[in-house]
């Protein structure tokens, strides 16, 4: 089976909305606004510095999704991508294809100077998630994720 990586286009907004709408019923069981997340995603489109959304592809079928952001982090003077929103679809989980996102994520990283690593958040209660991050040789060890979100 072969995994393409390649940067989203616009024209992916309508796949990627729908990975959204169906990675927060799977998790949360929380009903996303349609109209909210693919203003959100096209927001991602229009503005780069908010972010950059990547697609793996199988067969020329869309299996995947994920978005980075970007934070600055003064202790190292570079930047830290975040990795957001990852969805990958059911009939092509534990093949590999976030381990390829992944990847591909981590050799810009690694070629690019100004960029010190790579962080995420999972769900608590996402072990299969968290063995998978586990495995890839990420750290869930040094940081717990405190937030507060306003209600819409």
């Amino acid at each position: 089976m072969k995994i393409s990586i390649r940067l989203a286009t616009n024209n992916d907004i309508e796949q990627i909305a729908i990975f959204q709408e169906q990675m927060a019923w799977e998790t949360e069981e929380l009903k996303l606004d349609p109209q909210i997340i693919r203003s959100g995603i096209r927001d991602v489109f229009i503005d780069e510095s908010k972010g950059l959304y990547f697609i793996a592809e199988v067969a020329d079928r869309i299996a995947a999704s994920l978005l980075i952001t970007f934070e600055w982090s003064d202790w190292r003077s570079s930047w830290v991508y975040w990795i957001q929103s990852v969805y990958v679809e059911p009939a092509f989980r534990r093949m590999g294809i976030y381990k390829a996102l992944y990847t591909h994520i981590q050799e810009i990283v690694k070629e690019k100077d100004d960029v010190a690593g790579i962080r995420l958040y999972v769900e608590r209660t996402n072990h299969a998630a968290q063995q998978t991050y586990a495995a890839l040789g990420m750290d869930g060890q040094h940081y717990q994720l405190f937030e507060w979100m306003k209600l819409y």
